[in-house]
């Protein structure tokens, strides 16, 4: 048994010796890998190892705005996927990454880890009009300390600084409560996010037209841009290793 073992070991060597670097073993982080590696990459799914070889993940890649190299972490567009969700489902990440989908924090915090990176937040409202805005820098802790948030300074983006008052929050979905108000942020405006106490931004909120819902401040909203209350059509968070890119044409 134990000379079985040894041969196979012998066998797999020598494969992985003849195999050409940079093709069958190579496992990115993130999307900027994926660019680096080839930048003639296009936008799409790709699967990528923030956790090691043992842990794939699929992930929308943009490679086309602002220079490409965005891992999507974050992405509402159509309302097919339920956002409103425990915080286990938050945790580990669900929907679906030609979709809609939440990245997962878990998954979050591992990118964080491997790379300092920035943030930028692209949406779109109902009548075709689109805004960004991009933050120096986006981290998140471990589970621990209850995936407290990371922001770096506002950087510019026609849709405002909304996010800098989430800064240094903890994460918050109905089922946890981890919020600056004296009730549920989430429980209460329909969501899972950074609340403070409680938002000027619900990315993770109610899908619908915008006027659909009666309710108020419970839309995905992004309150420097629109006011309180519009409903956006799209919205989606990425990041981007902050280290220069050497890519070349």
């Amino acid at each position: 048994m134990m000379m079985m073992q040894v041969t196979l070991f012998l066998t797999l060597l020598g494969f992985v010796a003849s195999a050409p670097s940079e093709s069958h073993f190579y496992l990115p982080i993130d999307c900027d890998d994926i660019y680096r590696h080839d930048n003639t990459s296009s936008s799409g799914v790709y699967t990528i190892y923030p956790g090691g070889p043992a842990a794939p993940l699929r992930v929308h890649c943009d490679m086309d705005t602002d220079g490409g190299r965005w891992t999507v972490i974050q992405r509402r567009m159509d309302g097919t996927e339920n956002f409103y969700r425990p915080w286990k489902h938050y945790k580990a990440g669900f929907g679906n990454a030609v979709g809609e989908y939440w990245l997962g924090l878990d998954n979050i915090f591992l990118l964080s880890m491997r790379k300092k990176n920035e943030l930028r937040v692209d949406m779109e409202d109902w009548e075709g009009g689109q805004a960004s805005a991009q933050y120096s820098s986006f981290s998140i802790d471990s589970e621990i300390t209850g995936y407290q948030l990371h922001l770096g300074t506002f950087t510019g983006g026609a849709a405002g600084d909304s996010f800098t008052d989430h800064n240094s929050m903890k994460f918050t979905t109905y089922d946890k409560d981890q919020d600056q108000w004296a009730h549920n942020c989430a429980h209460h405006y329909l969501g899972g996010f950074w609340y403070n106490a409680c938002h000027n931004i619900n990315p993770n909120g109610m899908y619908a037209p915008h006027g659909a819902i009666a309710f108020e401040n419970v839309h995905v909203i992004w309150q420097a841009w629109k006011g309180w209350n519009y409903s956006l059509k799209t919205i989606a968070m990425k990041i981007r290793s902050v280290s220069k890119c050497s890519c070349t044409d």
